[in-house]
């Protein structure tokens, strides 16, 4: 009996000095490997959640060591297990749209009549997020706005690669614009959201829709921190924000290769930019060039990158990323301009921050509406945490209601 609690004493010590290794290791990590400037918002506090999002990935490791489960399941399980309370202005169901799961939120106040409808894109890099860590942002968009909200939970990399997730969303939104009525909802005040990677998912399939015959044209898209092209990761924001918490330059890169191919050895090479032939450099150059960039998004620095020449072998393995369907700023002319209104909203502390610039500009020389939020003290994720209690950040809930707001401006 001596010897069993001695054991299980040890055991208890050793776990804790384990979890306490744990803890120091991945602050130390986040004060060695990332850089956050003066002007970011609460910087203690993004310092704690990207110290636990390190944390949760070193131990999926060693659990993938152990055989237990692989590192990203078991970092989605940590990113999942935020559980809201009981929401009493919506009628909150899960059901499947064809084959896709969403989660519909419905306000329970009368409406008069047919009601916005918001089809919702979750982000986390096509690897990560999920209908259950925007929860938040969703309820609180169908309550505040009193729209239905869609939130579509489509297939993850590296399990389900492109063109599924992008396949997924289409479905939903087609048959969310088909049977809107069900919802009590007007299909022609249908509006496609998205932040991040469901950003860049928003935006491609307003462009899939504009031609669409026999569908109702989409009455707007809002497009929150979106990453929009995967062929110059060498922009200012990206100079400037290449270390800053939680999304770094080289994790944009290592996400956009997980969907595309399923794995990352090429992060290297489209890093630095021999993915790209130089045809298509100069087809783009009038979109996608720091040229477009207004001057004083570069006062934090920026430095012309010499262009490196494309790799034949790199460019065959990845050349959905020089499409629109993983780089909508590179849709054509005749795409853009048959788009609906548009809210973009961007981060000054984001590597996908001139993403957002660069497309605001090209929609605007198309004749395309543009509501642009820019959120000075912001860094990539932001809106996530606007009710994290003592974790919380306020810019995070301004950035929202400005959303709220342009949806309520929406004319019918």
């Amino acid at each position: 009996m001596g010897f069993l609690h001695a054991f299980l004493v040890l055991l208890v010590a050793a776990l804790l000095a384990a979890f306490l290794l744990l803890v120091l290791g991945s602050i130390y990590f986040d004060y060695a490997n990332s850089e956050i400037p003066p002007g970011v918002e609460h910087p203690a506090r993004l310092r704690i959640i990207h110290a636990t999002l390190i944390g949760a990935s070193v131990l999926g490791r060693i659990l993938e060591n152990l055989h237990i489960c692989t590192q990203i399941q078991f970092v989605r399980i940590v990113r999942n297990s935020r559980k809201l309370g009981k929401e009493n202005a919506l009628f909150i169901k899960d059901a499947k749209f064809k084959h896709v799961p969403v989660r519909i939120y419905q306000p329970k106040t009368p409406s008069a009549g047919g009601r916005r409808g918001i089809v919702f894109f979750h982000g986390g890099g096509w690897v990560f997020g999920s209908i259950q860590t925007h929860e938040n942002i969703c309820r609180y968009l169908a309550r505040e706005s009193e729209s239905v909200v869609v939130s579509v939970e489509y297939r993850l990399a590296p399990e389900h690669k492109y063109p599924a997730p992008l396949n997924d969303c289409l479905a939903a939104t087609t048959h969310f614009l088909e049977t809107a009525e069900d919802y009590g909802v007007d299909n022609t005040r249908v509006i496609i959201a998205g932040d991040s990677a469901g950003g860049c998912m928003a935006a491609c399939i307003s462009q899939s829709l504009v031609n669409r015959p026999g569908l109702a044209k989409v009455r707007a898209q809002i497009l929150i921190y979106p990453g929009l092209q995967a062929v110059d990761f060498n922009l200012p924001s990206y100079q400037q924000n290449h270390a800053m918490p939680i999304l770094f330059r080289e994790r944009a890169a290592f996400y956009i290769l997980q969907h595309v191919n399923g794995e990352a050895s090429l992060l290297e090479d489209i890093l630095e930019g021999s993915h790209v032939p130089v045809d298509l450099r100069l087809k783009y150059k009038k979109w996608l060039s720091a040229e477009n960039i207004p001057s004083e998004f570069k006062t934090r620095g920026y430095k012309p990158v010499a262009t490196v020449p494309c790799d034949d072998e790199v460019y065959n393995k990845v050349k959905v990323l020089s499409s629109s369907e993983c780089s909508p700023l590179l849709a054509d002319d005749a795409i853009v301009r048959l788009l609906p209104e548009t809210c973009i909203v961007t981060c000054e502390y984001d590597v996908l921050r001139d993403d957002g610039l660069l497309y605001k500009k090209r929609l605007e020389d198309n004749g395309i509406a543009v509501t642009w939020y820019h959120i000075e003290s912001g860094f990539h994720g932001i809106l996530t945490f606007f009710d994290r209690d003592w974790l919380n950040f306020p810019s995070g809930k301004r950035g929202l209601d400005k959303i709220v707001n342009f949806i309520k401006s929406l004319s019918n």
